[in-house]
């Protein structure tokens, strides 16, 4: 069986998506578009039909909340923050990664070693 490692690529980014965006969010009101262009700098490749639904479905789990501002361009936009609980659920996946990463780079020191 081969792997196809874009594959593999693209569903790593998709599982840190989430966490990602809880990040971004935590420095303080977000507008959507400006979630998307931080993600796009970060190397995280994203268009805005991922990002509505992860908004509604973190938004729908508690973890964000909204209000809507007036534009100098425009209709309202809605801006995100965070909630108690999504600060306490992104604390511990901030937790979770750091583990996680350790572990990966203990796994790939020991497969780069052996080469």
């Amino acid at each position: 069986m081969i792997i196809n490692t874009e594959n593999t690529k693209a569903q790593m980014r998709k599982g840190i998506l989430e966490f990602c965006i809880l990040l971004i969010i935590a420095r303080g009101k977000a507008y959507t578009m400006n979630i998307i262009k931080d993600l796009k700098k970060s190397g995280l490749i994203v268009v805005e039909g991922t990002i509505y639904p992860l908004l509604t479905r973190l938004k729908n789990s508690g973890l964000l909340d909204y209000s809507w501002q007036e534009s100098q361009s425009g209709p309202p936009r809605k801006y995100y923050e965070l909630t108690e609980k999504g600060n306490e659920t992104l604390k511990e996946l901030a937790q979770n990664w750091e583990e996680l990463t350790k572990s990966v780079l203990v796994l790939n020191k020991k497969y780069l070693n052996k080469k």
